[in-house]
């Protein structure tokens, strides 16, 4: 497999496809690789690494775990968060538990359980609003926004000295171009509009960068324009 190092801010584009190479972001001490696994469902999953101290950070073990375990590498993996309990996101997380047998897992509490009775893999931290999850010298706060499940979480990385500009893993709650799926249920779609509205626009600025459960990252910006339409059209 190929990965290609980029500069921040120039040739990186967060553009993968299932099969093809991972692409790579650095943000000061932190680095970010994307890639996405599953032809069918073309998951994004998220390697962090801190420079400073070799963690790695793995959010969403979604599937193809040889693929994974080759991103991870010969360091071991510090923690395998999962964004939510929906079946698309975790197919590789026994494996790459089983690979590194130390990482916590970690996933928002209301899903928990069904993650485990999923995976067969027990959750070491079920994390709430304002818990953080260190990688290395760096810090992700976690952002509950319930909706697409009923705990869905969002990571945020806001720190000055690693890049001016926030960095949001949204999993299935917010794409480029809407929020994620509620089937059809409008107390879910009510839910997840006014959290990400509240929780998501409503406390960061324009510039942040958000990465997503599936295809191409977004920044809140070119999306804030929308909101309005989304909460109007109901998806």
């Amino acid at each position: 497999m190929v990965t290609t190092q980029h500069e921040p801010g120039e040739s990186y584009t967060g553009e993968v496809s299932p099969g093809g190479d991972a692409d790579v972001r650095t943000l000061g001490c932190l680095t970010l690789t994307k890639v996405a696994v599953d032809p069918k469902m073309s998951n994004n999953c998220y390697l962090l690494r801190c420079a400073d101290t070799g963690a790695q950070v793995l959010v969403d073990a979604a599937a193809e775990p040889s693929r994974l375990l080759e991103l991870v590498g010969d360091r071991p993996l510090a923690a395998i968060v999962t964004t939510h309990q929906h079946w698309d996101h975790h197919r590789a997380l026994a494996a790459v538990k089983a690979a590194h047998p130390a990482a916590v897992v970690i996933a928002g509490e209301p899903d928990a359980d069904a993650i485990e009775e999923q995976t067969g893999v027990t959750v070491d931290r079920r994390v709430r609003e304002n818990d953080t999850i260190a990688v290395g010298t760096c810090e992700l706060q976690v952002v509950p926004v319930a909706g697409h499940t009923p705990g869905s979480i969002c990571l945020l990385l806001r720190d000055d000295e690693v890049s001016p500009s926030p960095h949001l893993f949204t999993g299935d709650c917010l794409f480029p171009g809407g929020v994620g799926g509620t089937f059809g249920d409008a107390d879910a779609f009510a839910q997840l509009i006014g959290d990400v509205e509240t929780k998501l626009f409503g406390r960061l600025p324009d510039d942040t960068w958000f990465y997503p459960g599936h295809g191409n990252d977004g920044r809140l910006g070119d999306e804030r324009p929308h909101l309005a339409e989304w909460r109007e059209r109901g998806w």
